[in-house]
């Protein structure tokens, strides 16, 4: 039986976004309605789109009873998941021929990696990306040749904003088609150790480089429960790709199988067929739940209280973070991999991977189970894929092999999900949990306030921070500059923490869910740049944050005080943040999902 929290959520996301979703329903409709887009195109249109193609495939292409899927990709070879991707497209293609249809790389988005841009001048537009990748994914599909669309994209904001612009064509069925991680480094506590440590003045340079290179190592997707794999477990629980597909090993013959395998499938679900799945009937109110119950169970990225309000709306579909709270208040958390605890993505697969995630999550009774997967139905999500004698076969998933990584049937390694919401005078914020120990969920102590990242840096180095304290980031939300993520804080409250000191960090900016061990308030909203309290918080004030009650107070009294106004535009001339100044003048606040699209 469905737990009463998920039918209740559920059914006020429908009745909110009664309007909207009709509103959006209508406009796929319509295009549905038009036909095969191919059939919409005069000659002249039709001769331009194969013009590079060869004769089978031009014939192929202009013969309307056959499929051409649009391939959107995110390849570029400076990113380690994307890398993979390079040669995706020819075996997409040959896949296709031997049923007589075809494929054309639509478009290719923008790929950055927040993990180049940490700390650098290029994380200030990095949230912006998102956004970006969305329009430039609607302007690769927006040539109308195509009967269904592949998406090759893993990270940050690239798969959300590549998901974001297919919902504008929503009418043709979509997959993602994913390329899996790298192989286990180092571990991450050895990862966090050296770090610490370089922070600390305690190592140098050359010792940091190499941990590093030894920790991002190969082709593949970083092995770290970050952004990019809770966006692979997200979207594989939302059945927008195989059934365990999200994290099988790059190079692999079950990878190159699975992709074969999504690619024909999709392909045969032309809007003819009896098996036709548009993604409009994939992405709906109660696969929403589905995904958002996924996130909190697994102790996902915080960012995606951000990309699960865009991705919602794209599809005319009103989330807020009070859905997520009261969600994340009766799911547990069924999975510990790093940062919430020593295991990495690979363990996870290795323990049974999505689809044995779901299959504890059923049992427990958080998901709806009358959604639409892409591929198949609900039932055949908890099913894992194995290659025998090279044919690709499902079968029904067994329980964890690992309990220390998900955990076994009425067990759980935490009462709550791993993230939760927190309300007070300093406004709307969310904390990611699952890592902080409970002696640390409560903090109150005077505020030290700063406007950088770099600025807390050099506090620490000069001995500031040799105490209790609750560092408060300002002006660093999406209309200041882009609301980048402060990872270089993570080190430096770290030793303070080990020091003995209680330590906590209060932000309008992000960090990705990787604040491990340290209560982080982030994602403040209202901003500090919009008239948020946050940017009424004078250093000493007493600030308490309470992940318990879900409060966020600063105690002081703050009724005579005005908002100091920064000019953050002075510092976003250089490095090609000029040219977003259009995003941050019209993006919404992060609990609206810090859009400038809607």
């Amino acid at each position: 039986m469905t737990h009463k929290v998920i039918l209740d959520v559920t059914t006020r996301i429908i009745e909110r976004s009664k309007t909207l979703r009709q509103q959006y329903l209508a406009k796929v409709t319509e295009q549905a309605n038009q036909g095969k887009g191919r059939g919409q195109l005069s000659c002249g249109n039709l001769a331009h789109g194969v013009a590079a193609s060869c004769a089978t495939e031009k014939s192929q292409i202009l013969d309307l009873t056959r499929s051409n899927l649009a391939i959107v990709s995110a390849y570029n070879d400076m990113l380690s998941a994307h890398q993979p991707y390079k040669d995706y497209p020819d075996q997409i293609k040959a896949t296709l021929r031997k049923s007589g249809n075809t494929a054309q790389v639509a478009g290719c988005v923008p790929a950055m990696c927040d993990g180049v841009t940490q700390g650098q001048a290029g994380m200030d537009m990095s949230l912006f990306s998102r956004d970006l990748i969305a329009q430039s994914t609607a302007f690769s599909l927006s040539h109308n040749l195509f009967d269904g669309t592949l998406l090759l994209s893993i990270c940050d904001k690239i798969a959300p904003g590549q998901l974001m612009g297919a919902l504008t064509f929503g009418h043709l069925p979509t997959a993602f088609i994913p390329a899996g991680p790298m192989p286990t480094g180092i571990t991450n506590e050895e990862k966090v150790s050296v770090r610490q440590k370089y922070v600390a003045g305690e190592v140098g340079t050359e010792a940091l480089l190499d941990m590093e290179c030894n920790a991002y190592h190969s082709p593949g997707t970083c092995t770290f429960y970050g952004t990019a794999n809770t966006n692979q477990l997200v979207f594989e629980a939302m059945g927008l790709m195989l059934p365990g597909s999200a994290f099988v090993p790059p190079n692999t013959k079950l990878r190159q199988a699975l992709t074969d395998n999504a690619s024909a499938r999709i392909a045969a679900m032309n809007s003819a067929s009896p098996s036709y799945q548009p993604l409009h009937k994939v992405v709906d109110e109660k696969n929403m739940v589905n995904g958002l119950v996924a996130l909190l169970a697994s102790g996902g990225s915080t960012n995606h209280t951000i990309h699960m309000v865009a991705i919602a709306r794209a599809a005319g579909i009103i989330v807020t973070w009070q859905d997520i709270s009261d969600l994340s208040d009766i799911v547990p958390l069924m999975i510990q991999v790093y940062p919430n605890g020593p295991a990495d993505i690979n363990a996870f697969e290795q323990a049974g991977g999505v689809p044995v995630l779901l299959k504890r999550l059923h049992q427990s009774g958080l998901l709806n189970s009358d959604v639409t997967p892409v591929f198949g139905s609900f039932e055949d999500q908890m099913t894992t894929p194995k290659l025998i004698n090279d044919e690709l076969v499902w079968s029904a998933c067994g329980e964890s092999t690992n309990p220390d990584v998900i955990a076994m049937p009425e067990v759980s390694f935490q009462a709550t999900g791993g993230t939760k919401v927190l309300n007070g005078n300093l406004g709307k914020a969310v904390i990611k949990v699952s890592a902080v120990a409970k002696e640390y969920q409560v903090i109150e102590a005077p505020a030290k306030v700063f406007t950088s990242q770099h600025d807390v840096e050099t506090a620490y180095q000069n001995g500031e921070l040799n105490c209790d304290c609750i560092v408060v980031v300002n002006y660093n939300g999406p209309a200041a500059n882009g609301m980048p993520e402060l990872h270089k804080l993570m080190p430096i409250l770290g030793n303070v923490q080990k020091a003995g000191f209680k330590i906590a960090l209060v932000t309008d900016g992000r960090l990705s869910g990787a604040s491990g061990k340290i209560p982080a308030a982030i994602h403040v909203s209202p901003e500090a740049l919009q008239g948020g309290t946050i940017g009424l918080v004078n250093d000493g004030d007493i600030i308490r944050l309470d992940c318990q009650t879900g409060s966020l107070e600063n105690l002081a009294d703050t009724c005579a005080r005005s908002l100091n106004h920064i000019d953050t535009e002075v510092s976003q001339q250089t490095w090609g943040r000029d040219i977003f100044k259009v995003m941050r003048e019209n993006v919404s606040s992060a609990e609206h999902g810090a859009s400038f699209l809607f």
